[in-house]
């Protein structure tokens, strides 16, 4: 009896996003490149992770203000470190213009705000950064019609929306619970136990 090779498809965290951005793509003209959609997902993965988001300052933890953001770009003395400054506040924008506009638009932050900042940061990267330029330029040119996609994309959905699957991928980590793995595990989730915090 021959034996058959059982393939096995895990789905990261990552792959969930650019799943969803897929789908919703669709109704997009042009649609986005695939590339641009595997980078989008990545991003919506990794700051999804808080560690990524925010950094430590003074000794408390903080999300470092757009703006300042700005300023170390434009302070930075090496290109190569400006170009890492302006990829975190390009990733930055896009990622709280699309999932955070609400709790920003109370504090008088607007849609414009993150279309300036992360444009005009991913339009420097698409002609300076060292690889991903043709990934970079279609953010720029397109920056308001990815925040659109990544909200629909993440909108809540069954109770599966994306600050729900944050939220329980970050508990996961934390305590580590048997249950909540095999939730993520339903949405296809990969997990392994060395991302888990203890």
């Amino acid at each position: 009896m021959q034996e058959r090779a059982v393939q096995t498809f895990e789905r990261t965290l990552g792959d969930y996003f650019r799943e969803r951005l897929t789908d919703c793509a669709e109704a997009l003209a042009p649609r986005p490149e695939e590339d641009t959609l595997w980078y989008v997902g990545s991003v919506l993965a990794r700051l999804g992770d808080s560690r990524q988001l925010f950094s430590y300052d003074d000794g408390q933890l903080s999300l470092r203000p757009l703006a300042l953001l700005y300023k170390d770009a434009h302070e930075a003395s090496a290109d190569h470190e400006r170009c890492l400054i302006l990829r975190q506040l390009g990733d930055q924008a896009l990622f709280l213009g699309a999932l955070f506009a609400e709790r920003y638009a109370r504090k008088g932050f607007r849609q414009d705000y993150f279309v300036g900042m992360g444009g005009g940061a991913y339009d420097y990267l698409s002609d300076n950064a060292y690889s991903h330029r043709h990934v970079f330029a279609e953010l720029a040119d397109r920056f308001t019609a990815f925040l659109d996609l990544i909200a629909r994309a993440c909108a809540r959905n069954a109770g599966t929306g994306v600050e729900d699957v944050l939220a329980l991928y970050r508990q996961w980590r934390m305590t580590g619970d048997e249950q909540m793995g095999e939730q993520l595990r339903a949405l296809g989730i990969h997990l392994d136990d060395d991302q888990k915090l203890h």
